[in-house]
């Protein structure tokens, strides 16, 4: 999951301080949720997925489907 979350943020090139005040969050904080020192909360994971417009599963790892689809 780990990885995910930093690929995502490079795919778009933005540094953790744009992703963490994206987040509301100090830089440090969310730079733990990328090194897997802190478990991501399952708030903040809901917030990457939207922010990043793709969806939980593919940041747990669960799937390797990064689009977003969102059900009507």
């Amino acid at each position: 999951m780990y990885p995910r979350i930093r690929n995502l943020r490079e795919d778009k090139d933005m540094t953790q301080t744009q992703v963490a005040k994206a987040l509301n969050m100090s830089q440090t904080g969310y730079s733990k949720y990328e090194t897997g020192e802190n478990d991501v909360p399952t708030s903040i994971l809901i917030k990457l997925a939207e922010f990043h417009k793709t969806n939980v599963d593919y940041i747990l790892g669960l799937t390797n489907v990064s689009k977003y689809y969102k059900l009507l």
